[in-house]
């Protein structure tokens, strides 16, 4: 059976450097699942696609649309994540943001996940530290140390390292980080691979993963009613 690595990207133009991000670090852990001898299946969820959607399911108390609920779905069957934002005013993108507001508080409980983001200069870099790597820490997610940060210039070079060229060195140096990123991921899915469907294994967690799709049993009208005389 194949793992399954869910892509979750908030780029807003098409094409943008944040899914150019995003489709680079599915490539990378692909490699490195398959060249330990295990499949994996990709799937992407693109956040500007579900914009309405999650606005939708925001103001109607939290009731998701059949395009949101899938989405959830998707995470909370995922093997391992990676979450891929473009840097707005120092932070997360509202849409990236909207999009983990409407997730139920255990989806990614004990999921291995690679923080990432895009922005046009390099001044943004520590937003993974101070706003990703929180997020993520308080859905309970397992993220993995490395994370990926992309300027701009990281992705305009075509010269290799020690070329005399300032972005052939940025371009490298991206790479390497999405390598390292990659096989802290691979490790961490293979790692917990052998646990039940929608539990955590890792640290000996008790509480099962949830989509939050999924609404309680509530008693019938009948038992509701049950001793129940008529008069106040």
């Amino acid at each position: 059976m194949s793992l399954r690595l869910a892509v979750v990207t908030a780029g807003l133009s098409q094409p943008s450097t944040t899914r150019l991000l995003a489709d680079k670090l599915a490539a990378a852990v692909t490699t490195e699942v398959t060249a330990r001898g295990e499949g994996v299946h990709v799937d992407v969820i693109e956040l500007r696609e579900l914009a309405q959607d999650l606005a939708t399911t925001l103001t109607t108390g939290g009731l998701p649309t059949p395009a949101v609920a899938a989405a959830r779905e998707t995470l909370a069957s995922a093997d391992g994540v990676i979450a891929v934002t473009p840097t707005f005013t120092a932070s997360y993108s509202g849409l990236f943001k909207l999009f983990f507001d409407v997730l139920d508080t255990d989806t990614l409980r004990g999921v291995p996940v690679v923080i990432a983001a895009t922005a046009g200069t390099p001044r943004h870099s520590l937003v993974l530290e101070h706003a990703l790597r929180p997020l993520f820490s308080y859905l309970h997610a397992q993220v993995v140390p490395t994370g990926v940060f992309a300027a701009t210039d990281d992705f305009g070079s075509v010269a290799g390292p020690g070329s005399g060229s300032g972005s052939g060195d940025a371009g490298a140096a991206l790479s390497a980080r999405i390598t390292e990123a990659a096989g802290e991921l691979a490790t961490a899915m293979l790692s917990a691979g052998t646990a039940v469907a929608g539990f955590t294994q890792a640290q000996g967690a008790s509480r099962p993963r949830s989509s939050g799709n999924t609404l309680g049993t509530s008693p019938d009208f009948a038992t509701l009613l049950k001793g129940h005389t008529g008069t106040r």
